[in-house]
């Protein structure tokens, strides 16, 4: 099972116990060094008392389960108002919003497309823009994140 997988599924009893969302875990390199991260989310926004709260449950689970080899640094932060959408989840509660969709490769010209999600399935999305329905399929996208419109 991967990191992600033990971490969510230890942690989010935790964090949903203090009235919080697991949104997502990372775990990542970077500049050399490993990153265990928990992106959570609340009615109402999330403050860092609520990053605080969340990290002094988890991290002696963390330390009891001992899911990740080695040396790394843990964090928890908020899922931010432009989050990625990586999981089916993360794109059913996303239905009927804006969200931006950036290309691998650019398709006529473009490599990111914005427009209201509209629907999914397999790794498709489908995205109605200013210029009609657009389809992108799973392997030509690199992101899928809110759109937050000023």
């Amino acid at each position: 099972m991967k990191v992600t997988d033990q971490v969510r599924a230890f942690s989010q009893p935790v964090v949903e116990g203090l009235g919080c969302t697991l949104w997502d875990v990372e775990y990542v390199r970077e500049g050399g060094e490993w990153f265990l991260r928990l992106y959570i989310d609340k009615e109402g926004g999330v403050g860092i008392d609520d990053c605080e709260a969340v990290s002094r449950a988890v991290d002696p689970i963390l330390d009891q389960e001992d899911p990740v080899p080695g040396r790394y640094h843990f964090e928890v932060s908020s899922a931010g108002l432009e989050r990625p959408l990586r999981r089916p989840e993360h794109l059913a509660w996303s239905l009927g919003k804006t969200v931006a969709v950036r290309l691998y490769r650019p398709r006529d010209g473009a490599k990111e497309f914005t427009g209201v999600l509209r629907g999914y399935a397999d790794g498709k999305i489908v995205l109605e823009t200013a210029t009609g329905e657009t389809a992108f399929e799973k392997d030509e996208i690199a992101l899928v994140r809110l759109h937050l419109e000023i």
